[in-house]
């Protein structure tokens, strides 16, 4: 249902832009403009898939293990297996040079097929699907809360598994055991462990988990191919006064952007807000790029899409857009902390998916 949902709509903004086809891009980092078209999830090497105004859609992909799992998992599209993927697809196109063609992410594409020089001339339609995707139908933001229903439940299986002695990649090895089991069949998910000398999240590591130490983790798990974030800090043992008067401002700095998320107004508003909470407590140092790298961002078919919470983005938010408000970055008392909720604009705010609790957890040491 969700795909014949986005079929319409991308038909219905090739229309309304003249575009012929629509060249869609995808790898096994961030497939959610080819997802959006062709309805496949690429894991691994790169795909491209060619969309017709009449909703044809020709899926190309240089391996052949996702080919074949193409061929079983979206039957109404047309597959090819193409090792040599650019000018297979530049053949393809060769024959259509007539048509108006508009690829998606155009910057992205190998750089043979959009070179001026080829027979057919590639438009940017970045804008156009990067609308569609921010902007999500009914249907899509059940398939987020849903997701967010099972990155709560996945916290909790979290608090469970973090115990003193274990290695990061043990940790994850059993959450990711246990969303598969739920019938996540995706998630993206880093973390971190320590104190101080901690400056950020990373992919699972063997370093053991220590008393004292802080435990942070983003989980992103996702149903349907839409994805929902949490942002959470725990401690091994019991948390010093210093770690929960530091885990205070992260509270107050995240209570404060999702209160600024309202439709009309624009993601620099809620990065500002999140990060004047910082500047209030002496802290506006650590909302630079030095020590972090966003406030937020967008939510759906990528864990990490537009519209970027930061105080340089205009985007306008709007009903329909799903976020994570989270101000994430490093304390210099205690080291680095997370705190962030999924949400989904609605006509008067924010409508919080998350329902775990934002405090600072203790587990046994």
């Amino acid at each position: 249902m969700l795909a014949r949902e986005r079929q319409k709509r991308l038909a219905a903004a090739m229309a309304e832009a003249g575009i012929d086809i629509v060249v869609l891009y995808g790898n096994a980092w961030q497939g959610d403009y080819l997802r959006y078209g062709a309805d496949f999830g690429i894991l691994e090497g790169h795909g491209i898939a060619l969309v017709n105004a009449d909703g044809g859609v020709e899926l190309f992909l240089d391996s052949a293990t996702d080919a074949e799992r193409a061929e079983l998992e979206a039957p109404a599209v047309t597959v090819h297996l193409a090792p040599d993927i650019a000018r297979v697809v530049g053949a393809r196109l060769d024959r259509a040079a007539n048509a108006r063609i508009a690829a998606a992410p155009r910057r992205f594409l190998p750089r043979w097929l959009a070179d001026a020089t080829r027979s057919f001339k590639l438009d940017d339609a970045t804008a156009l699907l990067d609308k569609l995707l921010m902007h999500k139908s009914a249907g899509e933001i059940a398939a987020v809360r849903r997701a967010a229903e099972i990155a709560d439940e996945a916290y909790v299986e979290f608090l469970r598994m973090v115990r003193p002695g274990r290695r990061q990649f043990e940790i994850v090895a059993d959450l990711e055991a246990h969303l598969r089991r739920r019938g996540c069949p995706d998630n993206f998910m880093i973390i971190g462990s320590g104190g101080k000398d901690v400056l950020g999240m990373t992919p699972p590591s063997e370093r053991r988990i220590a008393v004292g130490d802080l435990v942070t983790t983003e989980l992103t798990p996702a149903v349907d191919g839409y994805f929902a974030q949490i942002c959470r800090t725990l401690v091994v043992g019991k948390a010093s006064e210093a770690q929960r008067r530091a885990f205070g401002v992260f509270v107050e700095a995240l209570e404060a952007g999702i209160a600024a998320v309202r439709p009309g107004v624009r993601a620099a508003d809620v990065a500002k807000a999140e990060n004047d909470v910082f500047r209030k407590h002496g802290l506006g140092e650590y909302t630079t790029s030095q020590w972090t790298r966003v406030r937020g961002h967008g939510m759906g078919m990528f864990a990490d899409s537009k519209p970027h919470i930061l105080e340089d983005v205009n985007t306008v938010l709007e009903p329909g857009m799903t976020l994570i408000v989270h101000p994430n970055t490093y304390h210099p008392d205690v080291g680095y902390i997370v705190l962030g909720d999924a949400l989904a604009v609605t006509d008067t705010g924010a409508e919080v998916l998350c329902r775990t609790p934002r405090q600072l957890f203790e587990v046994a040491a």
